[in-house]
């Protein structure tokens, strides 16, 4: 039923916008009431968000399984794979590019959007601490160097998802990804002028 409900909400969301889809409408496309919403979604905006919570726990364990000797960045590459290749059940590369344009259109879901980014990042870096102990080197809890990789690396992943967005070439993603990342480890990086 969840499932249902996150096709029907996203049809109208991209028909008749976020702000305007009411939860009654949501549950009156699916057949049920008001109240039965609640059983599945808190509100219209974690029945959008959910994706990206579930986007934030594959993160997080797609870490903790790289190989312990590979390098953070490349462990940081690879994970990002799983973001690229996970499909949105039942949603097609034309309602995802609607609903990621709606996530940043829409002030309180892009401020939601963020903070999960936020979460996210610091799961991978709690993954990346519980990796380096079983290496027998452990990093600080707050490790600055490690907060900085992170960062960066995500700053790569949400420049590469916003090219491939304002390109409308979603397939792109992978590549955009890696020159993103080339980029900020590029011993010739310079400064656009």
């Amino acid at each position: 039923m969840q499932l249902e409900l996150v096709d029907a909400a996203q049809d109208l969301f991209v028909t008749h916008g976020f702000e305007q889809t009411t939860i009654d409408d949501i549950a009156h496309a699916v057949g049920m009431s008001r109240r039965s919403f609640f059983r599945y979604f808190s509100s219209k905006d974690d029945l959008v968000l959910g994706r990206y919570e579930q986007w934030s726990d594959h993160l997080a364990e797609a870490m903790a399984e790289r190989p312990l000797d590979e390098p953070v960045w490349e462990s940081l590459r690879h994970i990002f794979d799983d973001v690229v290749t996970r499909p949105s059940p039942g949603s097609s590369a034309e309602r995802v590019v609607a609903m990621d344009q709606i996530v940043r259109s829409t002030t309180a879901l892009r401020a939601a959007y963020l903070e999960t980014l936020d979460r996210a990042q610091d799961r991978v870096i709690a993954a990346i601490g519980r990796r380096a102990r079983l290496r027998g080197a452990p990093i600080a809890e707050h490790d600055l160097a490690t907060r900085a990789i992170v960062g960066a690396a995500f700053a790569c992943l949400r420049a590469a998802h916003l090219a491939t967005l304002a390109a409308g070439d979603p397939p792109a993603f992978a590549r955009a990804i890696d020159t993103a990342m080339a980029a900020v480890t590029s011993r010739g990086f310079s400064s656009p002028e």
